[in-house]
């Protein structure tokens, strides 16, 4: 199973970046996909999940409005818009999946490597 995260890089405060997932090896289509971001010295936090057919997704208060994700079952990709970044924004942003929905953040069965998101002010 692999889980290719792209789409990272360093953009300006106020600024859109948009993060895509790539999944291979698995049946994607019955994975609940998660996105997660740690930054330096900083636990790794929930950031965005949305369900196997894409029908309700779930957003941390700090992304709120500002964040979307979506899946694409067809591609077997998963996407997050990032729009109004803050510097705070800035961190490692990863890509999960698990058949349960919104397990505990180290429950996820397959993890992607990472794309560094960085917001400058």
């Amino acid at each position: 199973v692999q889980l290719q995260a792209s789409g990272g890089g360093l953009v300006q405060a106020g600024g859109s970046l948009r993060l895509s997932c790539a999944a291979s090896g698995l049946t994607f289509s019955v994975y609940n996909m998660a996105w997660f971001r740690q930054a330096p010295g900083k636990e790794r936090e929930f950031v965005a999940a949305i369900i196997r057919g894409g029908g309700s997704t779930y957003y941390a208060d700090s992304v709120k409005g500002r964040f979307t994700i979506a899946r694409d079952n067809a591609k077997n990709t998963v996407s997050l818009q990032m729009n109004s970044l803050k510097p705070e924004d800035t961190a490692v942003y990863y890509c999960a999946a698990d058949p349960q929905l919104l397990p505990g953040p180290n429950q996820y069965d397959y993890w992607g490597q990472g794309t560094q998101v960085t917001v400058s002010s």
